[in-house]
């Protein structure tokens, strides 16, 4: 019991899903280390430590960064997603594609850059300039 009621409290944040409605708009930036459930519209970045998922009827426009992604709507703009970005048969996105692994299902559509592997350490790139 005593688990559950420091859950409720916040101590665990990252066990909380978050969720954006179908019908509900948000113009703002999220922030989160939980998982996020976008179902509604929403104009702003978007960032979190847990998995984001886009539902058939969710648009995102703005930035939106997560461990792992997966889309069966909408999103304009920059994609980065650590781990895996997975891009259902109804995805769409408009922007460049920054992910760990992508899986592609047939119809699903991006128009922009993609690229994959792991990110290189901030050390090599300022190195290299």
């Amino acid at each position: 019991m005593a688990k559950q009621t420091a859950r409720f409290n916040g101590d665990d944040a990252s066990q909380h899903i978050n969720i954006l409605g179908n019908g509900t708009k948000v113009k703002g930036d999220i922030i989160s280390n939980g998982d996020i459930r976008i179902d509604g519209e929403m104009v702003g970045n978007l960032a979190t430590k847990g998995k984001l998922v886009v539902g058939n009827s969710g648009k995102i426009q703005g930035e939106v960064q997560a461990s792992s992604i997966e889309v069966s709507g909408f999103i304009n703009g920059k994609v980065t997603a650590a781990e895996l970005l997975n891009m259902k048969a109804t995805a769409k996105i408009e922007g460049d594609i920054v992910a760990g692994k992508l899986a592609v299902e047939p119809g699903a559509v991006f128009t922009g850059t993609c690229s994959m592997g792991a990110p290189k350490p901030v050390h090599e790139t300022e190195t290299k300039k």
